[in-house]
């Protein structure tokens, strides 16, 4: 049974890379954001939007999005998604439609600053930020140079995830949903032994309920509640894919531990682009921005801006 609020019971399943914490979480009130995420002015021929994946942070973009600035000149904005880095009961609270929304109000800023200086605008995301890229594409087409997917999340199928995350269907209609927590262990979504290490210790110093480091760092867990809210997110983005008209680019990782690469088959199968591309990793795991192979996603999603770029 799930017990009063002020204890934390903890379920270990450290051979399954994950635990799962039960814990009744007081309402907390939304606090002010660190940052609306990362900016970088540029003066070249595009602009590009990318969005991070789910409880992360801009910051694991930033590898990319520095690139782009430095050797391409673009214009690169990183904006944070709804309720990320606040306190994880508000970020539990949230809905997938708040998430898009939120992505919708920061495509809508950038196309407008596209428009005003004339340049193309490519967007794309990593995980669930390339889910949201491409419902943004399907909606707003005629308003997207080209999308770039980073190990997008359609299926939970890489080898690193636990057998229970099935059962989240079956959660989803109980009030099990409230109260769990899923706690992230190693990989972390990193082949990258050094930054791996840097992330355990991070996350070994936060608690469930001391969430002050989210908005720099992440999330140590993810609300069962929260994924649940992805499966709807997830079939809404499967719907849109034949909409999806502009070039897309899409980097998974061989051996991604989250999402294997039946993702982006799954993606280039169904969407109506005449130009899609593939990018395969040999020697990366999930956050593929920011793992072994960082440099040479930076490197293909520049070429990819270029192309798009020209042909706009």
């Amino acid at each position: 049974m799930i017990k009063a609020s002020g204890e934390t019971r903890i379920l270990a399943f450290k051979k399954l890379h994950m635990t799962i914490e039960w814990a009744r979480l007081e309402p907390q009130r939304a606090v002010e954001p660190v940052d609306r995420g990362i900016f970088l002015r540029g003066d070249g021929r595009c602009r590009v939007m990318l969005l991070h994946g789910l409880t992360g942070t801009p910051r694991e973009l930033g590898y990319v999005a520095h690139w782009l600035r430095s050797r391409a000149r673009y214009h690169v904005s990183l904006p944070r998604l709804a309720n990320h880095g606040q306190p994880m009961s508000v970020l539990a609270r949230t809905t997938w439609a708040e998430i898009y929304q939120s992505a919708k109000d920061a495509f809508v800023e950038a196309r407008a600053a596209a428009r005003a200086e004339g340049l193309p605008l490519v967007i794309g995301g990593l995980s669930m930020g390339a889910n949201l890229s491409l419902m943004l594409a399907a909606e707003f087409g005629a308003d997207v140079a080209g999308v770039v997917c980073l190990a997008p999340t359609l299926f939970y199928d890489g080898w690193s995830v636990p057998w229970y995350h099935r059962l989240i269907p079956l959660v989803e209609f109980t009030p099990l949903k409230h109260f769990a927590y899923f706690r992230e262990r190693e990989p972390f979504g990193l082949k990258d032994e050094a930054l791996r290490g840097k992330i355990a210790e991070q996350y070994g110093k936060m608690q469930l309920r001391d969430s002050s480091g989210a908005a720099k760092s992440g999330y140590a867990h993810f609300p069962v509640r929260l994924f649940c809210e992805m499966r709807h997110l997830i079939r809404r983005c499967k719907e849109a894919l034949e909409a999806v008209a502009a070039p897309v680019l899409v980097v998974q990782a061989e051996h991604d531990d989250v999402t294997s690469p039946r993702n982006a088959q799954f993606i280039l199968e169904r969407i109506a682009s005449p130009k899609r591309e593939l990018l395969l990793l040999k020697n990366s795991y999930h956050l593929v921005a920011a793992d072994l192979e960082r440099s040479v996603v930076a490197a293909r999603l520049q070429k990819f801006c270029a192309e798009v770029a020209r042909a706009a």
